[in-house]
């Protein structure tokens, strides 16, 4: 997880709380969204993403009205402060390193296989 926050802060220029809370709500979005096999084996490549993923999670708030999906999402992000052009550029860095820690097929198979997600890749 460490090696990612870096990179989101680095490259995104988010501060690193932002970047945890983020790759958090974005992985627990592809659990609930996304095919699970794929998306399992990149959490469980990432040490310490179960963790970020638990503290993202909320009940209740703006983005369970909204029900889930891409909105939701989207507006949990936005909540954090992040624009359009961060959500897509931490979408990128996050497949780019998923790419390296799962494989260029899996990392497409969660893409094509996450609605909406693909406009993000």
């Amino acid at each position: 997880m460490d090696e990612l926050i870096e990179q989101l802060t680095a490259k995104v220029g988010i501060d690193n709380a932002v970047a945890e809370k983020t790759v958090g709500i974005i992985l627990g979005f592809l659990r609930n969204e996304g095919p699970a096999e794929p998306v399992n084996a990149l959490i469980e490549k990432i040490p310490g993403a179960e963790a970020a993923i638990a503290s993202s999670s909320t009940s209740g708030g703006f983005g369970s009205l909204m029900g889930g999906g891409l909105m939701a999402l989207g507006s949990k992000l936005m909540g954090l402060g992040l624009g359009m052009g961060d959500i897509q550029n931490v979408a990128r860095e996050l497949f780019k390193f998923g790419r390296t820690k799962i494989g260029t097929d899996d990392m497409d198979k969660i893409i094509a296989g996450t609605p909406g997600l693909s406009q993000f890749s």
